[in-house]
């Protein structure tokens, strides 16, 4: 990817009609770029449906991304719920990527009261198993551990570096912030934001910035992490030294805005990063 594209997680509030190919059409009237596929909930796509938001999204030039299903831990304890976790990811890889999108990320697993180390290998070990499937299948996509919102959930941007080290399609999706709120405010600087950057090229190579899937969003969080999601301008995260740090570091890929006013805050950081 040549750029730095902004985009919606889901389909834009000003669409009319709130289907996934008419979100994308209003993505291109909006003069973004990208839309995230909204998987959370349910995989909400059918394989007929999945042809046509591809070729929509080849027709308007939009990149499409895609938020994995919120129900994944990686290290559960339950061997059910561990093996449903990764039946959960292979079928949302599947249907994100005969969808087109170039990227699928997750909330990867919960601490469970582990060690940190053990955590990362419990993930690993499960990664493995889904990443050699999704080869063998022929399933071509980036496979994001996303950044924890909240103190329980495994994700800081040094167990995303180790967990994603040795394979061939995995990186972090990196969410601002979420490290915002998993460090109760103190992640909020020029400075704390660099050193995310900084740590991602040191752990994971320069191609790791050319190759990035954001979140940002303003956020609200208490002394457990993250609660809910808020507008940028109603939130105290310092996101034009975000923006800056973008900038400055001549980061790649695709910034998916999760804010609730979805598109206002997309078009106010592409507005912002392109005045820089």
């Amino acid at each position: 990817m040549n750029n730095l594209l902004f985009g919606t997680a889901g389909i834009p509030n000003s669409t009319q009609e709130r289907t996934t190919i008419n979100g994308i059409k209003e993505v291109k009237k909006l003069g973004l770029d990208s839309m995230e596929l909204e998987f959370v909930h349910s995989v909400n796509l059918n394989e007929e449906k999945c042809k046509e938001v591809k070729e929509t999204a080849k027709k308007e030039n939009i990149i499409l991304t895609t938020h994995g299903q919120y129900a994944i831990n990686l290290n559960a304890l339950e061997k059910s719920k561990l093996e449903a976790s990764k039946e959960r990811i292979l079928k949302g890889c599947k249907v994100a990527y005969l969808a087109g999108s170039w990227s699928i990320c997750y909330h990867i697993a919960y601490y469970m009261e582990l060690d940190k180390n053990k955590v990362i290998e419990n993930v690993k070990k499960s990664l493995k198993e889904i990443t050699k499937k999704l080869n063998d299948e022929n399933i071509d996509i980036w496979l994001r551990p996303e950044t924890g919102g909240k103190l329980s959930q495994c994700g800081d941007i040094d167990e995303l570096i180790k967990i994603s080290e040795g394979f061939d399609k995995v990186l972090p999706c990196i969410d601002f912030a979420h490290h915002y709120s998993r460090s109760l405010g103190k992640c909020n600087k020029y400075e704390d934001w660099s050193l995310i950057l900084t740590k991602l090229e040191m752990g994971l190579g320069k191609e790791a910035l050319k190759n990035m899937h954001i979140h940002t969003e303003g956020i609200h969080y208490n002394d457990t992490g993250e609660r809910y999601h808020m507008n940028l301008n109603e939130c105290k995260i310092n996101w034009k030294d975000l923006v800056k740090v973008w900038k400055d570091f001549n980061i790649k890929g695709v910034v998916t805005c999760e804010s609730p006013n979805l598109e206002k805050d997309a078009l106010l950081l592409k507005n912002t990063y392109q005045k820089l």
